[in-house]
């Protein structure tokens, strides 16, 4: 089911949410999956005490994702400095994973793909915190 239908089921849905921010959570998520199905892929691979960094990342990454998917799909009220923060650093993990990945991309197609999620998501996570309105 997406994101929106999921949140516009609840109770008192409260906190503004935007499409920016609707496509990040999404983004997100698929991001997670792909960091993780590629740190399990990179387990098996021939090569993988040199992917021991990439691993790490790859897992990193996902947390990073998920947490910053559920803050953002939490819609019981809002803090949006909470938000724009996790965004944010989510964006910084999600270049720094890419950055690994790309390193690996040439020999294992599983990084490669990894890579390009975590560039998607880096840059709605970017968009999404620009989007969020600033409290003063």
């Amino acid at each position: 089911m997406h994101t929106a239908q999921i949140i516009a089921m609840r109770p008192r849905v409260r906190g503004n949410l935007n499409a920016v921010l609707l496509r990040c959570i999404d983004e997100c998520q698929d991001c997670a999956r792909a960091c993780t199905r590629s740190a399990v892929a990179c387990l098996s691979e021939s090569d993988v005490r040199q992917l021991v960094q990439c691993i790490r990342l790859d897992l990193d990454c996902a947390d990073l994702c998920l947490a910053a998917a559920a803050l953002g799909s939490r819609r019981t009220g809002t803090n949006r400095d909470i938000l724009r923060g996790m965004l944010e650093i989510c964006s910084d993990g999600c270049r720094i994973c890419a950055e690994e990945c790309e390193r690996h991309a040439g020999r294992h197609e599983h990084c490669r793909t990894c890579a390009d999620a975590c560039r998607r998501c880096e840059r709605a996570c970017r968009d999404a915190a620009s989007s969020i309105g600033f409290v003063h």
